[in-house]
């Protein structure tokens, strides 16, 4: 039913546990997994020297933290013996566009990811990427609870 799973992670408990159900389906369906860790590359504004330096030390704990995540993530996938498992450095200003550039180009037919399931007053002032995710993507999307 469906061939290429997409799942975002950002290290969190809560990505874990979709990527733990993704992994499940995966071994269900045979699906392809991809892990996707979203970064901006661009989060500052401003000129000179003190930007560029703030810039690249950005990049180096992006990236970093990015390898952390994604690493634990394949860890688990492969663990749950799924056989093609990709990880994926996206870009994007905001994590729903890297999810939505990402899905247009592997191809994904499925996209799971966790939500911290914020309601109210804590949802408004922090957003909800998942909620931002829902709105633009146009292939099905499993949301795993926290």
């Amino acid at each position: 039913m469906f061939k290429h799973i997409l799942v975002p992670v950002d290290g969190s408990d809560t990505s874990m546990k979709a990527v733990a159900r993704a992994a499940a389906l995966a071994q269900v369906f045979g699906s392809d997994i991809t892990l996707l860790y979203v970064i901006d590359p661009y989060p500052f504004t401003g000129v000179g020297a003190d930007f560029a330096y703030g810039q690249a030390q950005y990049l180096t704990a992006a990236n970093a933290e990015a390898s952390t995540a994604l690493d634990a993530a394949r860890d688990a996938v492969t663990a749950a013996g799924v056989a093609k498992v990709e990880t994926v450095v996206g870009e994007g200003h905001t994590v729903h566009e890297g999810v939505l550039a990402t899905v247009q180009s592997i191809g994904a037919d499925l996209v799971v990811m966790g939500s911290h399931g914020r309601r109210g007053i804590e949802k408004l002032v922090l957003g909800s990427v998942t909620q931002r995710v829902l709105g633009v993507v146009k292939v099905p999307i499993l949301v795993v609870r926290d």
